[in-house]
């Protein structure tokens, strides 16, 4: 396996609801290394949240350091990369998971078929 694996931001709120849909692998415990979670997804968590679209605690932030969380800071080579990414999902916020994980070598934790078309690793 590469570098560890990104989780798309629905593997993330489900991993933290204890949904069913998550795999096994992903709910078995991992070296803090191994699962990392962009900065992006807070954000798009945060504005779905403000917009009424997603109910998550006021502590979720707090709640995710005190789980040992890796944090992937969103980076100016993240950001630039999203240029060259072919038009095949048109979520910003995907998007930009997808040029973090081609830049950072990771596997993508998502049950979303698209990302695939990116050419990354994908893994559910």
């Amino acid at each position: 396996m590469t570098a560890g694996v990104l989780l798309d931001t629905h593997a993330l709120l489900w991993l933290i609801d204890g949904d069913s849909r998550v795999p096994g692998w992903l709910q078995e415990p991992a070296p803090a290394t191994a699962i990392r979670i962009s900065h992006a997804s807070l954000w798009e968590i945060a504005i779905k949240r403000s917009l009424g679209r997603l109910e998550v605690d006021d502590d979720l932030p707090d709640l995710l350091d005190g789980l040992g969380v890796n944090w992937l800071a969103i980076s100016g080579e993240h950001v630039w990369g999203v240029r060259e990414l072919p038009h095949h999902h048109g979520d910003p916020f995907d998007r930009l998971l997808i040029a973090q994980a081609l830049a950072e070598g990771l596997v993508v934790a998502t049950a979303d078929p698209s990302f695939a078309q990116y050419g990354i690793p994908v893994r559910w």
